[in-house]
Parts: C-alpha cells; sequence; structure tokens
C-alpha cells in the first residue's frame, strides 16, 4: 500500500526570477558572443555557441514546466515516470524537477448525503434511510494510488456502510433497554461513523462526522406502522391509567376505614371498587346515579 511521503521543493519566486531573467541574459550573452566570433571569421568556434543557444533555448521553455502551486489545504502529489516521488504540503509557488507529473489533491473537509435507500432493518421491516457523511483526505498518496477515484469509492462505500448498518438494528426497540436506529441517534451515528472509516481506510480517507439524515418506514408498511405505534401509545396510557385508578381507589377506601366513614362489607366493598375504576378509567365522561335510598 502507498504512503505518503513529504517532498522538498525550490522557492517558487526566486526560481521564477532566475527563469525570466537570469537564463535569457546568459543566452543573450551566448548570442553576442557566437556574433563576434562570426564576425570575428572564427567559425569554428561560433558553432558551438551556436548549438549551446538553441539548447539553452529548450531548456528555459522546458524549466517552465516544474513550477506549480499548492493552495491552503491543498497537496500535490508529485511522480516521475509512473514512480510516485512525495507530497508537498506547504502552500504557496514552488519549483521541482519539469518532468514531475503533479496531482492537485484538496484536504479541505468535505461532505454529502446519501441518496434515500430501501432496507430492511433487524426484524425484517422495509424502511428508507438516508445519511451525512462529513469527511476529509488523510493521505494524498494513498486516495490517489490505492484506489481509483476516491470521491465515487468515499460515495459508494459509504452507502455501503449505512446499508450493512441498518440491517443490524431495529427501527423501534421491542424491549425495554434494547438500541434501534430511532431511539439511539448518537449510539447509531458512532457506530455508523466507524463502520465507513474501516472500509475508507485503505483510501486515505478520515471520516469526521456521520449521522442519519432520513428514517422512515417504506410507504408500503408505514400506515400499518403507524397504527401499531399508536396501539403502543394507547396500551401505555391505559396502563398508566389503570395504575393510577388502582392507587387512587385504594387510597379512597383505606381513607374511609381509617376515619370510620362507613364500615363496608365485602360485596359492597367490591361494587365501590368497580364503579370507582369505572369512572376513573373511562375515556368518556360518566353519568352517575344519586341512590337517595341505604346502601343496604
Amino acid at each position: 500500500m502507498m504512503r505518503e511521503k513529504p517532498l522538498k521543493a525550490l522557492p517558487g519566486i526566486p526560481m521564477l526570477l532566475l527563469v525570466i531573467f537570469g537564463i535569457p541574459a546568459l543566452l543573450i550573452a551566448d548570442f553576442y558572443g557566437a556574433m563576434f566570433f562570426i564576425k570575428q571569421n572564427a567559425t569554428i568556434l561560433a558553432i558551438p555557441m551556436l548549438l549551446l543557444l538553441v539548447v539553452g533555448l529548450i531548456i528555459w521553455l522546458i524549466m517552465f514546466g516544474g513550477f506549480y502551486k499548492v493552495e491552503p489545504n491543498q497537496s500535490a502529489v508529485l511522480s516521475l515516470f509512473g514512480r510516485y516521488v512525495g507530497t508537498n504540503r506547504e502552500q504557496g509557488l514552488h519549483f521541482n524537477n519539469p518532468f514531475y507529473t503533479k496531482k492537485k489533491i484538496s484536504l479541505r473537509v468535505r461532505n454529502f448525503e446519501s441518496g434515500r435507500m430501501k432496507v430492511n432493518d433487524l426484524g425484517g421491516s422495509p424502511i428508507e434511510i438516508a445519511a451525512i457523511v462529513v469527511w476529509e483526505v488523510a493521505d494524498s498518496a494513498e486516495a490517489v494510488f490505492n484506489v481509483d477515484k476516491y470521491e465515487s469509492f468515499v460515495q459508494i462505500q459509504s452507502e455501503a456502510a449505512i446499508r450493512s448498518m441498518a440491517s443490524i438494528y431495529p427501527y423501534d426497540p421491542h424491549k425495554e433497554g434494547e438500541t434501534s436506529l430511532r431511539s439511539h441517534p448518537v449510539e447509531i451515528s458512532e457506530r455508523m461513523k466507524k463502520e465507513i472509516q474501516e472500509r475508507l481506510a485503505k483510501a486515505g480517507i478520515n471520516v469526521i462526522e456521520s449521522r442519519i439524515s432520513h428514517l422512515a418506514y417504506s410507504p408500503e408498511i408505514a400506515q400499518a406502522m403507524l397504527q401499531r405505534q399508536q396501539a403502543g401509545a394507547i396500551i401505555a396510557a391505559r396502563r398508566l391509567i389503570v395504575e393510577g385508578a388502582v392507587g387512587m381507589v385504594e387510597t379512597a377506601l383505606d381513607s374511609l376505614k381509617d376515619k370510620g366513614v362507613v364500615d363496608l362489607d365485602e360485596e359492597r366493598r367490591a361494587a365501590m371498587v368497580s364503579n370507582l375504576l369505572v369512572v376513573l378509567c373511562s375515556d368518556r365522561a360518566t353519568q352517575p346515579v344519586v341512590n337517595t335510598g341505604s346502601i343496604y
């Protein structure tokens, strides 16, 4: 596996001044020297100088290819005839071998939102899920040489990790304390980040954050699941109402007995409990019947 290694470069501004002014000055001097020998009928000495002038012009033009700039949060991956040479992360204008191939890699933080994917959760229920992944390039050499088109690699592998993660958790918890996609967003985000990071490590990618942006049942079962959620909410509310009503009835009977307001036998006590539970647990207002006679 290719690993990033730093590469030193010559400062760009001094080299640019040398190429623009220094080398042309030498070529001009060489040209006038050749003309001087020609005038002196010393053609044998002038020909080498003219050849040197042609070679110097070619080298002068080639040297312009050695300049490149590196912007903030950017790196330049350099290779020579297919062999990796090094990476330059220092911003500014630089000069290296003109025959180096230079590929710029952005080190800025980037993110993308996956499309809405239909997967089955742990219970087999079809759900729709989408996630946002925040990432950056940590190793430029790995991103360039270990994978082909690392941006596409990040997207495809992230979506694969999201699908895999969604299939090992239920949409809703089926028992108390169970981790689910909807009820534990922090734990799910950490697990998703870990899954994606493991897949992208070979490409030199660092995953900063990953979180679910869309989560819902698939349309074909959404109505049925909504009814199930409503039924669960009704059952939970009824359970709470019954527990409260039983406590209130027990308190009322104990208070009547302790204060000696009325002494009820078992049959009348059962009737009072039944009436109180009906009044307290009913979801509609009850219509009381007032007994004006003796309770016995």
